[in-house]
């Protein structure tokens, strides 16, 4: 078991499933954390994306956000932009430097977040910004996306086949 994560592990127990079934199988294993200041969307997308399969948690700001990835080490951070104490973009760059194992997806429903993006590309971090509001059905695809193309991309991040 050295060098397996749980999720992969449960990926490889349960391989004998087929289709959706397996696949939400292996979103159970997959750690979400949701983090955004306004408490009703933070908790709304953790109830869709439980409801989708994967497990969640929920932070209501970048401090706690950045606390709870480094407990909870998640697959990916879903994350607002604009936060009090702590903004979404610079509490990503702290978890990609801290956790290069993490993706991690921005949305924000304010325009003017291309001077925080901008500041994070010169450092040599990119993050795809989801605007709000997403149709659920579109939020989970994106996010399935971006755990799998985070995953090819980070040869850390995979999980065994």
């Amino acid at each position: 078991m050295i060098g397996v994560t749980i999720e992969s592990w449960i990926c490889q127990v349960f391989s004998c499933f087929e289709g959706e079934s397996r696949a939400k199988i292996c979103r159970m294993a997959t750690r979400i954390l949701i983090v955004d200041d306004e408490r009703t969307i933070a908790d709304t997308l953790s109830v869709i994306f439980r409801a989708a399969g994967y497990e969640t948690y929920t932070a209501y700001n970048g401090v706690l956000g950045l606390d709870a990835a480094r407990r909870v080490t998640p697959r990916l951070v879903l994350s607002d932009v604009v936060m009090p104490e702590l903004d979404g973009v610079r509490m990503a760059m702290q978890i990609r430097q801290s956790m290069p194992e993490t993706a991690v997806l921005l949305f924000s429903g304010q325009a003017g977040n291309a001077d925080l993006l901008e500041g994070a590309e010169k450092k040599g971090y990119h993050f795809e910004l989801l605007e709000k509001p997403m149709a659920p059905a579109d939020l989970l695809r994106k996010v399935g996306q971006a755990i799998s193309k985070f995953e090819e991309s980070h040869p850390v991040a995979r999980r065994p086949q």
